[in-house]
């Protein structure tokens, strides 16, 4: 059996074959990638700010997948919960977006620790982590847009103090260090 010498493909194959198409070819290719997959409509969707809320679907990814049904015998996974955000970077990535998304994300994992005691290093690690990036998302924000945020992403920090691993301390931290702590 002969070898052959092909190489993987890349952006640039693929932009050279997509060059070629005319419009009714290039809609009917995007037609079927939109129905592949609910991941996809939802990148188009936020792209094209389609629908009442394009930030929803990222929205129950997290939500799912840091606050499972624990009932249900749902599993917990960070790295599907942060893709969430990433996907949403990647299909618009408008920063008030982010720094809801990232917000949501504290929030979801307040909802999961009020109800369910974890001993998980590294959910708290995640945890702190996400908050930080909350943080860095809300001050690429306009000033006016920052309390709502902050007020939310206090709520987390207040919650924090309970739950060990020096997660309220790390997040008391953080918010001196982005000039949003109490005086």
């Amino acid at each position: 059996m002969k070898k052959t010498n092909k190489k993987k493909p890349t952006w640039g194959d693929l932009k050279r074959q997509l060059g070629d198409l005319d419009h009714p070819a290039l809609l009917g290719l995007i037609q079927d990638l939109y129905a592949a997959s609910k991941n996809n409509q939802a990148f188009l969707h936020a792209r094209f700010a389609l629908g009442e809320d394009v930030l929803e679907p990222y929205k129950a990814t997290i939500d799912r997948w840091v606050c499972p049904d624990l009932m249900r015998n749902q599993d917990i996974s960070i790295a599907k919960a942060k893709k969430a955000i990433s996907d949403y970077k990647k299909a618009i990535g408008r920063p008030e977006g982010l720094a809801e998304l990232t917000v949501f994300y504290c929030e979801s994992c307040m909802n999961l620790l009020s109800y369910c005691g974890m001993d998980d290093e590294g959910y708290f690690n995640a945890l702190v982590r996400m908050f930080e990036q909350a943080l860095k998302a809300i001050v690429a924000l306009e000033p006016g847009q920052h309390d709502a945020f902050i007020g939310r992403l206090e709520r987390v920090q207040s919650e924090g103090h309970n739950w060990g691993w020096g997660v309220g301390e790390d997040m008391d931290d953080l918010m001196a260090e982005y000039g949003f702590a109490d005086d």
